[in-house]
């Protein structure tokens, strides 16, 4: 019997990846203004997540990030993406909304985030999409924490997608990735640590936001605005 479940789980595994592949392949041909690197290290982290017969000892953080001008395809394509993961494996996606928050308490938004991410995974569902990450109130964010931690993240199958719209209009495509990654980290930084946020024991610092970025920098990917989308329906 014991042979016979694990052709059952590979069988199984193989429907749910050529699922994933094929859904990322036809956003792939939609969104034909991005960088192969990002269908690449997109697939390459999330598929290994798909094999439910794999021991997986964290879960997939990717970060997406854009210049004002990205704004709707950063939007859509994080959904778009999140979604092909999450239907794969007929599961539905957590998403939540930085500009819903910006102004509550940060205890609050904390709480409310760690309810909704821990009721979600715990009902089965597999990815998150957290957009506007960085209009979320400082303090809050640091309940990521939990769940991007590379060793003790309280849920491992599953994976998260971050946005990050910088201030700026464009970014340049002659960028490295390690530039990319630099300025959103740089651009958190003044967000986060600016001197009219407050010094209580759940706000950010600098300490506590290295922390935080050594968690959810994992991979940190542009999105490109896109000539031509209808994306009037992307919510």
């Amino acid at each position: 019997m014991p042979s016979l479940l694990d052709a059952t789980l590979s069988s199984r595994d193989a429907q749910i990846l050529q699922e994933f592949r094929a859904r990322m392949k036809k956003l792939q041909n939609t969104y034909q203004s991005q960088d192969a690197n990002l269908w690449k290290r997109t697939r390459k982290s999330l598929e290994k997540r798909l094999n439910a017969s794999h021991l997986h000892l964290e879960p997939a953080i990717l970060l997406f990030t854009a210049g004002q001008e990205g704004e709707k395809v950063l939007r859509c394509l994080s959904n778009e993406i999140a979604d092909a993961f999450a239907f794969s494996q007929n599961a539905t996606t957590i998403k939540i909304d930085g500009a819903d928050k910006t102004v509550l308490d940060s205890d609050r938004v904390k709480l409310e985030v760690d309810n909704e991410l821990s009721s979600g995974f715990r009902e089965g569902k597999k990815v998150a999409v957290v957009h506007r990450f960085e209009l979320l109130p400082a303090g809050s964010t640091l309940i990521f924490y939990k769940y991007c931690d590379h060793e003790n993240a309280a849920f491992k199958d599953v994976a998260l997608l971050l946005t990050v719209l910088l201030d700026e209009q464009s970014l340049t495509k002659s960028l490295t990735l390690k530039e990319v990654e630099e300025k959103v980290r740089d651009f958190l930084q003044v967000k986060f640590t600016s001197s009219d946020v407050s010094t209580s024991y759940n706000s950010m610092d600098t300490d506590k936001l290295s922390g935080l970025w050594s968690r959810i920098s994992h991979l940190v990917l542009p999105i490109w605005p896109e000539k031509g989308l209808p994306m009037e329906g992307c919510t």
